[in-house]
């Protein structure tokens, strides 16, 4: 493969990376808001599972102090294209700073643990309903 192939799936993944972290933190937010304005869409089953078992992914992986699968995919495809951060994209390396912040792993551990810990209320709190047959 050519390196314009690997740095186009290093953004492909990217693009993913961000969709999740976007769909993540729109639920975190629409939830509790969407129980109080009664929106329906906030108790479907299977977004509110995909929701929570994103999360806790993201939570256990930081409990096992292990970098996120997606990172390591982009990682290696930058490597195979022969880039490095100084030769990323602007549009890229933006992004990058927004979903990559140079603090301690425990700093992020414990965040993902209590965001997990929110989300496990919410689904207590604002319960999702069966789909009806």
């Amino acid at each position: 493969m050519t390196p314009q192939l690997y740095s186009g799936l290093a953004d492909m993944v990217l693009l993913v990376h961000v969709a999740i972290i976007l769909f993540n933190v729109f639920g975190l937010v629409a939830i509790p808001l969407g129980a109080w304005r009664s929106w329906r869409f906030v108790r479907v089953f299977w977004w509110r599972a995909v929701h929570v078992a994103l999360l806790a992914a993201v939570a256990l992986q930081a409990v096992l102090e292990r970098i996120c699968f997606l990172t390591e995919w982009q990682d290696y495809l930058l490597q195979r294209a022969g880039e490095t951060p100084s030769s990323e994209p602007l549009i890229r390396r933006w992004i990058t700073s927004l979903i990559f912040w140079p603090l301690p792993l425990w700093f992020f551990t414990v965040l993902y643990v209590l965001i997990w810990i929110y989300v496990a209320a919410l689904w207590w709190l604002v319960p999702p309903v069966p789909r009806r047959r």
